[in-house]
């Protein structure tokens, strides 16, 4: 390898791209293609950097098999962070494996981090554990450690356990700090960020306030009878009952517990519930029914009696009765909570990602840029998705199935 080939790939791993830019950028060589897409992935232009690296997997000849499986790899983590998730991971597996055959463990160890991180994006928490179990043992060089801690941080933010989330953030700025890498740096320190900002927003008693992360794990292990409006069920003290699948009875519940400890009028309940104007005798009668529905599927955590002018929420072993709910409640909030990671994503990865159909995802895209809230750029499968600017919330944290705790 020559002097420039080596300089150059010294600035990429400072992450100095416009330094190495300067030694290769005339060049054509395999190498010399190879580094350029790297710079040019650095520097964020995705498209032209996988191009260059694809020119440079084909231009390395046929004993050359760690630098083309190099190649892959580089073009996987550029997908990653272009969150291009959909398709097969065969080839980065097969990458992975040889380089491990050919001793690179170094870069044996990126792939295999790329797929974990992959995982944690799909909301796979059980697959990332168990992944992030396997590659424990194999001692990692800085920026691996680091990339390690913000996958263990990750997964411990949307399992809610804050103080395991900070400790693991400590270890990556740390493990970061050696790197010197500005690139990491500035991650590690958005995902601490991630896990100050508001993650929720805790309706009781008619009033209403911001929790963090810590709060809203605090207000799940307490006594508290909390409606989970993230998620749509009721929880009490590690007791859930879901009823996501069952919105009927949801809205009921909420109505019920914004109003605790006063009851909620029929004509209310009706208008929440069935979406109902006037409440004549035919929905006061299914009311009656799903209200017994209701009755049953809380169980022993509380009942719902019935009043003089409608109905009140009587947990049987709890004093303190709210809502959780978004930060910024929205009919489509779990499409924003993924375009408020600030990268851009695609129609296909976003349902990927939420477990929901691409078409239902591109009809909350289209309402979302309508109303102002979200912003494309490019067209047809090269189109792209983000929010205008950061909307300063750790609603991610909260997402509903499949990225759930449970």
């Amino acid at each position: 390898m020559d002097a420039l080939i080596t300089a150059a790939a010294q600035a990429l791993a400072a992450g100095d791209p416009l330094g190495a830019m300067t030694r290769v950028a005339l060049r054509e060589d395999a190498p010399a293609l190879a580094l350029r897409g790297l710079a040019m992935a650095q520097l964020g232009d995705f498209p032209r950097a996988t191009l260059l690296l694809r020119r440079a997997a084909r231009a390395f000849g046929p004993r050359e098999a760690t630098a083309r499986a190099r190649c892959v790899v580089a073009e996987a983590e550029i997908a990653l962070a272009s969150r291009e998730l959909e398709g097969s991971t065969r080839k980065l597996d097969a990458a992975r494996a040889t380089l491990d055959a050919h001793g690179d463990h170094a870069n044996a160890a990126h792939a295999r981090y790329l797929g974990i991180r992959r995982l944690l994006l799909l909301g796979r928490l059980d697959e990332t554990e168990r992944a992030l179990a396997a590659a424990t043992g194999a001692p990692l060089p800085p920026a691996l450690l680091a990339v390690h801690e913000l996958v263990v941080a990750g997964v411990a933010m949307r399992r809610l356990r804050a103080a395991a989330a900070h400790a693991a953030l400590e270890r990556a700025a740390r493990a970061a700090q050696q790197t010197g890498i500005p690139a990491l740096m500035a991650e590690v320190d958005a995902a601490t960020h991630t896990l100050h900002a508001p993650a929720a927003r805790w309706l009781a008693s008619g009033e209403e306030r911001l929790l963090p992360l810590r709060d809203v794990e605090a207000l799940l292990a307490s006594d508290t009878f909390v409606v989970d409006a993230c998620r749509h069920a009721v929880r009490q003290r590690g007791k859930t009952v879901p009823l996501a699948s069952r919105p009927v009875l949801f809205a009921l519940m909420r109505q019920l517990a914004e109003a605790w400890p006063h009851d909620v009028p029929r004509d209310v309940l009706v208008a929440r519930a069935f979406r109902a104007r006037h409440a004549d005798e035919s929905y006061r009668a299914r009311l009656r029914v799903e209200l017994g529905r209701l009755r049953r599927a809380l169980g022993e955590l509380a009942e719902v009696r019935a009043t003089g002018r409608g109905f009140a929420l009587l947990p049987r072993r709890a004093d303190r009765v709210g809502v959780l709910a978004w930060p910024v409640e929205s009919a489509h909030a779990a499409v924003l909570a993924l375009l408020g990671d600030g990268e851009s994503w695609s129609s296909s990865a976003l349902a990927l990602a939420l477990g929901r159909s691409q078409r239902s995802v591109q009809r909350a895209l289209e309402t979302l840029a309508a109303a102002g809230s979200a912003q494309c750029s490019g067209q047809g499968r090269a189109r792209r998705w983000m929010t205008p600017l950061a909307p300063g919330f750790a609603t991610t944290l909260l997402l509903p199935a499949p990225l759930s705790f449970d």
